[in-house]
């Protein structure tokens, strides 16, 4: 996910503001979730893992819920927004892969209800398998947001009228 985020950023990084701001938020998620991840037991260091806190859980839950709202609240009205000063309406592709996006926020939140208010005392038997299956959920998304960063970004180097 980091390899991916970094040619991204190359890619997009500095077309907008915008996608420098979402691409920060990226990036935090990221490495929240590579922290918890790397707390997780493997064959290799089972002798060491150790399960994270609650309060590691819940801040990677609330890292979770604010990158999901801020995308869908924030940045996509920031986009339109600056579509809209320039004369540019989204166009189907753009709202269909938008959508795309938001299908990933069930399983993201069923995560975040399952798990932001963990106690000590739960059973986290679950929790790895959980974690690889939001990995890949997560790789999804982003995937799927930089198709929509690269329509984005061509539309606003072509704008309507110029």
């Amino acid at each position: 996910m980091l390899r991916q985020l970094k040619k991204t950023q190359e890619q997009w990084g500095g077309s907008s503001k915008v996608i420098d701001h979402w691409l920060d938020k990226r990036q935090e998620l990221i490495i929240a979730y590579c922290k918890l991840v790397t707390l997780q037991p493997s064959a290799a260091k089972a002798s060491m893992a150790e399960l994270p806190t609650p309060a590691e859980l819940q801040v990677f839950c609330q890292d979770l819920v604010d990158y999901i709202s801020e995308g869908h609240f924030k940045i996509y009205d920031m986009i339109m927004d600056k579509w809209h000063a320039t004369g540019f309406q989204a166009t189907t592709e753009i709202n269909e892969t938008y959508h795309q996006i938001s299908d990933s926020n069930d399983p993201l939140l069923n995560f975040t209800d399952q798990y932001a208010d963990v106690s000590d005392d739960d059973d986290l038997e679950d929790l790895d398998k959980d974690l690889s299956e939001i990995g890949e959920v997560l790789e999804s998304r982003f995937g799927t947001e930089d198709y929509l960063i690269q329509l984005i970004a061509d539309s606003l180097a072509y704008p309507p009228g110029a």
